[in-house]
């Protein structure tokens, strides 16, 4: 594939340093809002026409969340091909840090699959544009806490605008995926009154729930679990959750959770609607997590973040009603509100100062 098919991409930049070993893409997106955020993603694609294709996909995603966050940032992502059990060092990491430092505040980064806050650490030895750092050197520690806070957020909006009510006391919500933040989420539904259904392919996982809340009814697989008799699926582990064979066979009414990517590709939002299932679009709910390293950049305060994560309800309750008036699928809706957020905050430096 090209690089430049859709002409969507502001700049792609590829970095590799061999005597680490690192091979890295920074895509940005847009930078209409701000500088571009997104987190590193340490993957072992097999070619590096995958890993391009996901760093093109996940930074044009961030701008759509940021910019629906209501967050003055652009969106952005990068990716770094290979095995970060094998190849993550100092030395990479500090590479990379000084690529991204190149590229002068167009670009801030956090943690993403296969990098943690403590390798935040190490990149911002060689970068000031990081986020995302451990509490000990005055970050925002674990993103996922406000991630689950502001899944929950959303599918009180949802609930809300299904039912009547946003509490889910007496409601039956499975959850796939019981890690950091299927967790955190787990927590906040029980304390609601809500029923828990899990299900998690990490027998640690599963010994965790059965342990912390004995609560939980644990069944075998997802497949189970979106049979399972549910209210609302939360799905907060792998992206394309929801595809042609599970949409039909799902037993909810509501579709809530962290997982991004959820729709495993365009058309999925049809069949949601045609079966009657509210989709609470995925990167509209999982924004909490952004909203927490974000709040970094400008000094790292808790419940400031958490306070603009809440605000997730009222975004959600405001898209499901607009999906409403204009017979169109939530995922569309998103997509437009965040578009429009892009264009008229965006133009506005066309003011020369």
């Amino acid at each position: 594939m090209g690089v430049f098919t859709d002409g969507s991409h502001e700049q792609v930049v590829f970095c590799q340093d061999r005597a680490s070993g690192l091979k890295a893409i920074i895509g940005i997106y847009s930078t209409a809002l701000g500088p571009a955020l997104g987190g590193t993603r340490f993957y072992p694609y097999a070619s590096e026409e995958q890993a391009l294709h996901d760093v093109l996909e996940l930074s044009r995603g961030m701008a759509y969340k940021n910019a629906l966050a209501g967050l003055d940032l652009g969106g952005g992502k990068a990716v770094i091909w290979g095995d970060p059990d094998q190849l993550k060092s100092e030395s990479l990491l500090r590479a990379y840090g000084r690529f991204v430092q190149s590229l002068n505040g167009r670009y801030y980064t956090a943690c993403d699959v296969g990098t943690y806050v403590q390798d935040m650490d190490v990149v911002a030895r060689e970068t000031s544009f990081v986020t995302g750092r451990s509490v000990e050197y005055g970050g925002a520690g674990d993103s996922s806490i406000l991630t689950a806070w502001g899944v929950f957020q959303g599918m009180r909006a949802a609930a809300e605008h299904r039912w009547g009510s946003s509490s889910l006391r007496g409601r039956r919500v499975g959850i796939a995926g019981l890690g950091k933040v299927g967790k955190y989420l787990t927590a906040h539904l029980l304390e609601d009154g809500a029923e828990v259904v899990a299900t998690d392919v990490s027998p640690k996982a599963l010994a965790w729930a059965k342990e912390t809340h004995p609560q939980v009814s644990l069944v075998a697989d997802a497949t189970a679990l979106i049979t399972s008799d549910i209210d609302v699926y939360a799905p907060c582990a792998l992206g394309g959750a929801l595809d042609d064979d599970t949409v039909p066979a799902l037993r909810a009414q509501i579709v809530a959770g962290a997982a991004n990517n959820q729709l495993a590709h365009p058309g999925v939002e049809k069949l949601l609607m045609d079966r009657g299932i509210l989709y609470a679009p995925d990167y509209l709910v999982n924004a909490g997590g952004v909203i927490q390293v974000a709040d970094e950049i400008d000094g790292f305060n808790f419940e400031r973040a958490k306070l603009r994560a809440t605000k997730i309800f009222d975004t959600t309750k405001r898209l499901l009603e607009l999906a409403d008036s204009e017979s169109i699928s939530p995922a569309t809706a998103a997509d437009r509100l965040a578009e429009q957020r892009m264009a008229d905050v965006g133009r506005l430096r066309a003011i020369r100062l």
